[in-house]
């Protein structure tokens, strides 16, 4: 309510200490900075802050001062100021604030008389007409609430919350610099382009914080391929050991070696303390919102650990005349300041004599004649540029409101008096002019600024003055030097912050249920290969994979050389039964006519050792390459030679055992026993034979094939195509079926001649072949067909 004094004749000096800072002008603007910091338990105000709060205030007392002594901006209208301090605390700034709704607020006090019975001085409280202000985003959504109420405008220079573009909650509320929607969008594209794909959250308490992570959450998760391993949040009172326990939780996720932060100072600093307490200096890759921006003072002590970090913040200049402003300012003409000679005291690391203060004897005494050294601190952290455009952005708008509504007139005329806010709201809106930084000024509909900001990344090693360095802008779209960046030790490689790293090659994606991510990586084994990053395929039958699992490629194919060894033995058993059958042949055609030669039956004996001969002979077709021709005398000659021996071999017997039968029963011969009936019985058991294979001929041509699957171990690098001929097992079987039948019958003949006379010994040796024949035979078959249908082929 307004303040009643009563004429009661004491002394000024009772009064208490003022907490606000006066100037008067025609039109007042109100103003809220954070002159200090937030206090202990109970304790609304800590100590002074120098960048953030004395830099700051003084930039609008400057910016004042540049629009008073300006003759085109607001001629012949001095602006006035009200400039209160928030102390960093928003419910604090609430009560502050209430000064600048005093005038709005309606009161009777028509029954308020003082002790003396006189009615009360009432002094009519000043009109602020508009608010710079404030920093903080909690505060400015405080105060945007109240205000709001009384159509108060109100142009911030520092708070950057999304929540603050609802028109519809903080209608009246303005800022000069980007919102954190933006901001996130910049920091969004930063992750992306270190190609970063698994980063944390870590946020303040507050509107500032959560709001800034909520907006990089959101927009990340819409822009897709990047996942947030943890959001983690920093209390308002932190208890003792929170950040301890903060590191311990991110490191819970330690591939999530990104960071995104949005918090304020002290939690920076208290982050970067726990980490270097907990030995992880290097380990964490810190990505920091304009609240870190370009500091020194959150990194502190902390500079190793701080190494690497990535900033953002929005585009400022150096504003050269502010610099010769502050830097000229002292006690003597700075007096309007209420809390300059505090600042004094803390920048000078003195105390000021003044009467009834105790001072520490170990520190020593402020003279007055220190004199500021230019300090850049309060360009680069106080963001002067965005005070004193929000101040300008005020005066442009009452310029512009002047000039319609008091056009010709000089001063603020009666259209002005009072002015009304959403009016004045509307001409905020309207403003365009170049700030300060030569920058253009100007709002959205939601009263925001364009999205302007300059990249930073913290710099030890390498650099000859380690610091912050420029590495990139972002204006809508990212523009970032990656070859400029440094990160600990010097290294100009990018560190990774992936929650998985990419699968080798031949490796399948085998994603984590909820975590896009996230994926386990397993090789595509056996004869599969890698189709796409999630899918492994089969390859062909006739081919295999790359050794990369990339691909396929054909399998090599095989046939057997005549170098092996499976080749050369039994070419050379082949020649050397070739050659001795060959030299019984000749011996046979020399002694022709001998009775030994006669008596043993030479037709017969010649076709046996045809036979035999074919037998050898097909040993060269069963080794060279296939093809057409070579199929076709394999189908012909495999079984054609044993086919003749055991022909000859029944015959012989045959004819035996009838003449020996027959002999018991009468002193005739039996028929066919001439050497002409005994051909013509052969070649018709031969002829039997021979009309299968053509039959075989006709329905399947003989032609090549590759067996892929005989050689195919559990290892593709050992599989081999086999060229051959396509004879099956089975057929191979039934085409050596009919000499089986012959060699049994030959057998059963055999052995019905076991009892003829010693002086008839032929039979005898044709029986003991024909037993051990029989056995091969009864080996051969199961191991054949046993050996075919194993599944344990032998690996070459």
């Amino acid at each position: 309510s307004p303040i009643i004094m009563c004429n009661t004749g004491l002394a000024s000096g009772g009064e208490k200490p003022q907490s606000s800072l006066k100037i008067e002008g025609d039109i007042t603007l109100g103003g809220l900075f954070p002159v200090h910091s937030r206090g202990p338990a109970g304790v609304p105000c800590g100590e002074i802050k120098r960048e953030k709060g004395i830099h700051r205030l003084e930039a609008m007392l400057y910016a004042l001062d540049q629009i008073n002594s300006d003759p085109d901006l607001l001629p012949n209208i001095t602006l006035g100021a009200r400039i209160l301090d928030t102390c960093s605390r928003d419910t604090y700034a609430l009560e502050q604030s209430l000064t600048f709704v005093q005038a709005l607020i309606q009161k009777d006090n028509s029954g308020v008389r003082c002790s003396n019975g006189e009615p009360p001085i009432i002094p009519k409280p000043e009109r602020v007409v508009g608010v710079i202000g404030a920093s903080g985003s909690s505060v400015s959504i405080m105060v945007a609430n109240v205000l709001r109420l009384f159509a108060i405008p109100q142009i911030s220079y520092a708070s950057t919350a999304p929540e603050l573009s609802d028109n519809s909650r903080y209608e009246f509320f303005s800022r000069v610099v980007p919102p954190d929607s933006y901001q996130a969008q910049a920091m969004l594209d930063i992750v992306k382009a270190m190609g970063w794909n698994y980063v944390s959250t870590l946020a303040s308490e507050g509107n500032y914080g959560e709001s800034g992570v909520d907006a990089f959450v959101q927009i990340s998760r819409e822009a897709g391929g990047l996942c947030i391993a943890q959001s983690i949040k920093i209390p308002r009172e932190p208890r003792r050991g929170e950040f301890d326990k903060i590191i311990k939780r991110l490191m819970e996720t330690s591939n999530a070696r990104g960071v995104i932060i949005f918090a304020n100072e002290d939690d920076i600093k208290r982050v970067l303390q726990a980490a270097k307490k907990a030995n992880l200096t290097g380990h964490f890759l810190f990505v920091g919102s304009d609240s870190w921006g370009a500091k020194s003072s959150p990194i502190e002590d902390q500079e190793e650990v701080a190494e690497g970090a990535v900033t953002i913040l929005p585009k400022r200049a150096s504003i050269d005349g502010f610099d010769q402003y502050f830097t000229s300012r002292s006690l003597e003409n700075n007096r309007r300041n209420i809390w300059f000679a505090e600042f004094w005291e803390d920048d000078f690391k003195c105390k000021l004599t003044r009467p009834g203060i105790k001072y520490d004897p170990d520190r020593r005494k402020c003279t007055g004649e220190e004199r500021i050294s230019r300090d850049s601190q309060y360009e680069q952290e106080g963001k002067v540029q965005f005070v004193i455009d929000a101040v300008y952005a005020m005066a442009h708008a009452l310029h512009s409101m002047h000039m319609d509504l008091c056009p010709g007139s000089m001063g603020v005329c009666e259209k002005m008096d009072p002015v009304e806010g959403r009016m004045l709201l509307q001409y905020i809106r309207s403003v365009n002019f170049n700030g300060s930084a030569g920058t253009a000024v100007m709002f959205n509909e939601n009263g925001d600024a364009p999205g302007r900001y300059d990249i930073f990344q913290y710099q030890m090693s390498n650099v000859s003055n380690p610091g912050y360095r420029v590495i990139g802008q972002w204006t809508n779209h990212l523009r970032l030097n990656l070859e400029e960046m440094q990160w600990s030790g010097g290294d100009r490689k990018i560190p990774e912050s992936v929650c998985s790293f990419p699968c080798e090659p031949g490796e399948r994606k085998k994603m984590v249920k909820g975590v896009p991510c996230c994926w386990h990586c397993e090789l595509c084994d056996g004869y599969q290969f890698l189709l796409d990053e999630f899918t492994c395929d089969m390859c062909p039958f006739d081919m295999r994979p790359l050794k990369n699992r990339t691909g396929c490629r054909p399998t090599p194919i095989i046939k057997l050389e005549w170098s092996s060894p499976w080749a050369i033995i039994p070419v050379f058993l082949a020649i050397l039964g070739i050659l001795a059958t060959t030299g019984v042949i000749a011996t046979f055609v020399q002694f022709n006519d001998t009775p030994i030669v006669r008596a043993s039956g030479r037709e017969l004996s010649y076709v046996l050792l045809t036979g035999i001969f074919l037998i050898y002979l097909i040993t060269f077709f069963m080794i060279a390459e296939p093809s057409a021709g070579v199929c076709t005398i394999r189908r012909l000659l495999l079984g054609l030679g044993m086919c003749i021996s055991y022909a000859a071999m029944l015959t012989k017997t045959n004819r035996i055992y009838r003449i020996f039968e027959q002999g018991k029963k009468s002193v005739t011969p039996p028929k066919f026993i001439s050497p002409t009936s005994q051909l013509i019985i052969t070649f018709i058991l031969i002829s039997v034979q021979l009309l299968g294979v053509f039959v075989w001929f006709g329905v399947v041509p003989p032609h090549t094939t590759i067996d892929y699957d005989e050689l195919k171990p559990p290892n593709p690098e050992f599989a081999r195509g086999i060229l051959k001929c396509d004879m099956s097992d089975l057929s191979l079987i039934l085409c050596l079926s009919y000499s089986i039948v012959l060699m049994i019958t030959c057998t059963v003949y055999a052995i019905k001649s076991r009892g003829v006379p010693e002086t008839f010994n032929e039979a005898k040796p044709i029986g003991f072949t024909m037993y051990t024949t029989c056995i091969i035979w009864l080996a051969f078959v199961p191991i054949f067909f046993g050996t075919a249908q194993s599944t344990e082929k032998v690996q070459v």
